[in-house]
Formats: C-alpha cells, structure tokens, sequence
C-alpha cells in the first residue's frame, strides 16, 4: 500500500511539473499584468500596446486613461465596486474569527493569515459571481468587443454585433446592437464548484495556492466565452480549442483570479482581465493570418 501510495504522490508530483511548464511557455498569464502595467499613475508605457482607445465605457468613474496600444481605458462602476467592498467587509467582520479558531487546529500559528485567505477567496467568489451574472455582463463584454476593435479586429467582432463606422468615435463609440444570444450567466454547477473546493484552504499556504490553481484552470476558458461565441464555436469545437491549449488557459485563468482576490479591487480586476483576455484573443487571431 506505501508503494502505491508513494507512486501516486509522484505521479500527481510529476503532472503538476508538467502543467507547470506548460503554464510558463504558453506565456497567456503575462496577459492580465500587462494590462495594469499600462494604466500609469504617471507617465508612458511600453510602446507596444500604446493608445488611450476605449476605456471610458458606462462609467460611474475611470482609472487613469491607458497609453496601451489596443487597449481601452478601464471602466469601473461605482455601484460594483461599493458591492465587493460591502461584500468583503461583510465576510471579514462576521467570518474571518470563527474561520480562525477553526483554522488554529489545522494551520497552528498561520491560522491568522489561512483564515484572511479563506475569507478573501469566499468574498471574490460571491462577488464575482453576483456582479459578473448581474451588474457587468454587458460592460464586461463592450469591454471585450472594443478591445478587439482596437486592436483591428473588426471582421470579427462584426460577427455577433454591429460595427458603426470609423467617424463614430473610439472603439467603444462604434460598437452597436449586438446580434448574438447573451452569454450565459449564473451557472449553479461555479458555485457548487468553488463551494467543494474551499476547504482546500484549510491546507496552510499550499493549500491556498491549489485552489487558486484549480479555480484558474476552471475560469482560464470563461474568460473566452465571447470569443469562442464570435468565432462561432460550438460546445465541442471550444472544449477541443481549450484542450490543446490547456497550459495557456490555466496561465490565464490563475492570474485573472488571483487579481480578483485582492480585497475591495476585483470588479476593477474583471474589466482589466477582460482586457487582457481580449488582447490574447486578438493576438491568436494575428497568429493564424
């Protein structure tokens, strides 16, 4: 029985190596971060995504314009933003002690930061998931749309809405009705999910950073859900695309979802990773012309 116990250990040892290194040469997790590196507090950027194009989309108030070529400047509602904050504020004053105490007979002395862990990764869950089902679908998917625009996507992103003409203004300015179904929005089999893989945090440390890889390996294809939708993809034709490219997706989704966990930023983090998603998308399309 140890020998076989011993054998499993380093065969899920040698496939966690393997995805890895798929996640590092895929290089899509980079994505995320290049958008943030783009949004200054004072001054240039890299050149190469240079263009202050589309960010002040439906705004209550916006982070600073970007200097990102193809990359719009980040919408943020007030009304979302103040949700996570309550949100999180919610679950710190009446879960974090008695996650706590519970934790201090798993995790001993880092029982404080394990349990600030948990209740950040519950709160991004909640949050997410209501505001993403029901106050910023349509904002993040605009988002989506005008970055791919900007970036000289157009063909594509005429094939689930209108495209205004070029005199109408930025990307966002010329995006019209769209002609596809909405995607779908909450989905009870994410929250069943994310709720069977909570207690992973109550494994100190690598515990929390399993179901960040986990979540990330679920949320990676979600964040091309539009994508696939103007590509025309069917169910198959997409989970066949995420199959070969599983490396890139998991890169991707363990970023966007590790930002969305930082307290009180994770709308602002879900427009700023839709960006990245679109900017990924537009450079799969320049790879395959």
């Amino acid at each position: 029985m140890s020998e076989k116990l011993k054998d499993a250990v380093l065969a899920e040892a040698g496939s966690a190596r393997k995805a890895s290194e798929e996640v590092a040469k895929a290089g899509a997790y980079l994505y995320p971060f290049k958008v943030i590196h783009s949004i200054p507090q004072q001054q240039t950027i890299n050149a190469e995504f240079a263009d202050p194009n589309v960010w002040n989309h439906r705004a209550s108030f916006t982070l600073s314009p970007t200097k990102i070529s193809g990359v719009p400047s980040c919408p943020v509602r007030a009304g979302p933003s103040v949700s996570g904050m309550g949100i999180t504020t919610f679950m710190f004053v009446f879960t974090y002690l008695p996650q706590m105490t519970i934790m201090a007979f798993t995790s001993g002395p880092l029982a404080a930061v394990s349990a600030a862990l948990l209740v950040l990764s519950e709160s991004s869950t909640i949050t997410n998931l209501l505001s993403r089902s029901f106050l910023v679908e349509d904002a993040l998917m605009d988002t989506f749309d005008g970055t791919l625009i900007a970036r000289g996507q157009e063909p594509l992103v005429a094939e689930g809405r209108q495209i205004k003409p070029r005199s109408s203004g930025n990307a966002i300015a010329r995006l019209g009705k769209v002609f596809t179904k909405p995607l779908s929005k909450l989905k009870p089999q994410a929250i069943v999910r994310s709720l069977i893989l909570l207690p992973l945090n109550l494994i100190p440390v690598v515990g929390t950073l399993l179901y960040i890889a986990l979540q990330g390996k679920r949320i990676g294809p979600s964040l091309h859900a539009r994508y696939f939708q103007l590509k025309g993809w069917n169910g198959s034709q997409s989970d066949e695309w995420v199959k070969r490219n599983r490396g890139a997706y998991t890169g991707l989704g363990i970023s966007a979802f590790a930002l969305e966990m930082i307290p009180f930023a994770s709308i602002a983090f879900s427009f700023t990773n839709t960006v990245g998603a679109a900017l990924y998308a537009a450079d799969l399309e320049d790879a395959t012309k």
